[in-house]
């Protein structure tokens, strides 16, 4: 490795939310780097408690750093990462320092959560070991560096907070208090070193992603002293990190992190037997760190995306797909639409739970509609007939609830058969970005994909009525109800040409409250050609298609706006507000990328494959945070990657896009073969 700071990221997760993670150079950049981000409440309350353990090697009296950190005011100290040889993700996170005479290993992992039946044990615990090889012996000092404070907000030093220790014979049992209040208890284990208090406070970390940002960029840790041991070539030194009190103090040994490895890989290996190529097994090794499990539901659930989002229900549904139908774990899909189904409120599936009681948030007009779109494709895939019986209840409550009107002004609209809504305070659909609390692209009416949704909402249910009818052929209900959608749905499928724009060769992406018709060249018309069952014919579809091609498509995935439209703003940076303005302004959404490749397989199959995907998948293999897709990318060239660093519905779409056509596969990046 060269001098220069790599600040590519990597990322560890549990299956609870929890999850460690930081840069290859070592240095944190971020609020969210650290080695324990304990879901306390899973997959909530996300809370850091060890950031990093800062390492120096004493070689023959010469003391050796090997950390490396940003500080306020932008110096770099100690610079470790000069002496940085490697850095590999196979198996683990393992980073190579080394000079003529020495090399030290470091490897990092976080034991899964969760049992193979998805049983939680909540078990919130960080793996690390050191190695030692050497022409002679070393004193390896280590410092931990720690905190309790929130995922999204640095810690600074304060009266107010303060930290006990209780030292143990081969371990460190630490808490907070604030305000006199107790914190989260947690423990450092070491397999054999001598522990020495100190306490100590390292002040002004300073982290430039946050900078860039415009979010709080410098942060104060809390050290409880430091650990030195004696290694001798070949030796190790394994340390854990783990939630609870040391009632039972676990036996750290040789083969600790040896048993840990092997249990992942254990786990990992029915899931990546299915892949035929490499870049497919980097693809389902990444989709599996999105699902965590939720305890206010005992349910699974999906992480939308890493470092700061956590489960979001539309995001959820769209990754189901590629994160549990391809991979044909049915289970997760069965117990997750259960789960949203009987959150079901007034037809609307939540969106969301509030932290810190988990509580559904209801604030979407489409996840409901999602939720249909993916118990068809669930039951396609599985064949789960019993569950359709089961699950139907729930698509008759949402029919019914869009038919009379439900919250946010929700309803049919009796003279087209389309779903209009009106709330001038909302943002219901995935362009949902807020600035100061207004909706910046509100989007009220009749949006497209909504209605599209709808559209194909109402044949599933056609569908399912007549299939529960062969098991009751006399049930003169269910003979109704199908005719009834099957009417529904004609009418949608006419009404829904009416967002034909002839003039732009697209579809119109809004008609408003008012019948105003917002002609604006957005991403959503590609949504509703790429649901199961799509109203338009193959030559508007192509035509949408094509114009899509020519002025959404990136290398990276789909802009939100087209470029020439007065309003696009090509960059996502600057501070909050600015970076919500531009959010769907123009911004590229990489999952959307999905959508248009499925869409143009469908209906422009004889046409070449308008992409070349090897920019996509050489950033998700080498660039940003490794084996990981950004969420953002700047509409400009060279679309900088932005937004959060591991966006799980891009991987399930990927996963799922590859998955269905290999053909497409070779089209896109034959040199990933």
């Amino acid at each position: 490795m060269s001098d220069s700071l790599d600040t590519r990221e990597w990322l560890l997760t549990n299956g609870l939310g929890s999850f460690a993670s930081g840069t290859v150079c070592d240095a944190r950049s971020r609020t969210y780097h650290g080695w324990l981000f304990a879901a306390l409440d899973p997959p909530d309350r996300c809370t850091l408690l060890l950031s990093h353990l800062d390492a120096t090697l004493e070689i023959a009296g010469q003391d050796i750093p090997l950390s490396t950190h940003f500080w306020l005011g932008g110096s770099v100290s100690p610079m470790g990462y000069r002496l940085l040889r490697s850095f590999s993700l196979d198996p683990t996170p393992t980073w190579v320092w080394q000079q003529d005479s020495w090399q030290l290993t470091r490897e990092i992992i976080l034991p899964y959560g969760l049992t193979g039946d998805q049983i939680p044990q909540f078990s919130h615990r960080v793996l690390i070991r050191y190695t030692y090889v050497g022409e002679g012996s070393a004193v390896l000092k280590l410092r931990p560096l720690v905190g309790d404070r929130s995922f999204h907000h640095p810690q600074h030093r304060s009266p107010n907070l303060t930290f006990s220790q209780q030292l143990g014979a081969d371990y460190l049992e630490l808490q907070s208090f604030r305000m006199g209040q107790p914190g989260t208890l947690w423990q450092l284990h070491w397999s054999h070193a001598h522990y020495q208090p100190d306490s100590l406070w390292y002040m002004s970390f300073h982290y430039p992603e946050e900078t860039r940002r415009g979010l709080g960029d410098n942060e104060d840790l809390y050290s409880p002293g430091y650990l030195t041991v004696s290694l001798r070539s070949g030796e190790s030194i394994t340390l854990e990190a783990r939630v609870g009190a040391a009632t039972d103090v676990p036996i750290l040994d040789d083969k600790t992190f040896d048993r840990a490895l092997q249990a992942e890989r254990d786990r990992l290996q029915p899931l990546l037997d299915s892949a035929t190529y490499p870049i497919q097994r980097t693809l389902l090794r990444a989709s599996d760190r999105f699902i965590a499990f939720r305890t206010t539901t005992a349910t699974p659930t999906v992480i939308a995306a890493y470092p700061w989002f956590r489960d979001v229900g539309r995001y959820t549904l769209m990754a189901l797909p590629g994160l549990m139908l391809v991979p044909q774990r049915f289970s997760l899909a069965r117990s997750l639409l259960s789960m949203l189904g009987h959150y079901c409120y007034q037809g609307l599936i939540p969106n969301g739970f509030a932290e810190p009681d988990g509580k559904p948030i209801y604030n979407s007009i489409d996840t409901s509609l999602w939720w249909i779109e993916m118990l068809g494709h669930y039951l396609e895939a599985s064949q789960d007939w019993e569950f359709l019986t089961q699950q139907y209840a729930i698509v008759k409550q949402i029919y019914k609830a869009f038919t009379a009107g439900t919250l946010y002004n929700v309803r049919i609209d009796a003279s087209d058969g389309l779903v209009t809504w009106d709330d001038p305070m909302a943002a219901l659909t995935w362009m949902d970005a807020r600035v100061k609390g207004d909706p910046v692209t509100p989007r009220r009416g009749k949006p497209i994909e909504v209605n599209a949704l709808w559209y194909s909402a109402l044949c599933w249910a056609s569908q399912w009525a007549d299939i529960l009818r062969q098991t009751d052929p006399t049930n003169a209900t269910l003979a109704n109800q199908a005719r009834r959608y099957v009417d529904q749905a004609q009418q949608v499928k006419h009404s829904l040409q009416r967002f034909w724009n002839a003039d732009s060769g697209y579809l119109l992406d809004t008609i408003e409250p008012d019948d105003q018709r917002d002609s604006t060249i957005r991403p959503n018309a590609v949504l509703a050609l790429s649901l199961r069952h799509c109203a338009f014919s193959d030559e508007r579809a192509r035509q949408v298609l094509q114009v899509a091609r020519d002025r959404l498509l990136t290398p990276y995935g789909l802009r939100s706006l087209d470029p020439s439209d007065p309003a696009y703003i090509g960059t996502y940076s600057g501070g909050v507000w600015d970076r919500e303005f531009a959010c769907h302004q123009g911004t590229v959404w990489s999952w959307l990328l999905g959508a248009f490749l499925r869409s143009w397989h469908q209906f422009c199959g004889d046409l070449p494959l308008p992409f070349d995907g090897q920019m996509l998948l050489t950033h998700i293999e080498q660039q940003g945070c490794l084996d990981a897709a950004s969420e953002l990318f700047d509409g400009d060239f060279p679309h900088v990657p932005r937004g959060a660093v591991a966006h799980g519905v891009t991987i399930a779409e990927l996963v799922r896009l590859f998955e269905n056509d290999a053909s497409v596969l070779r089209a896109l990046a034959p040199e990933f073969l």
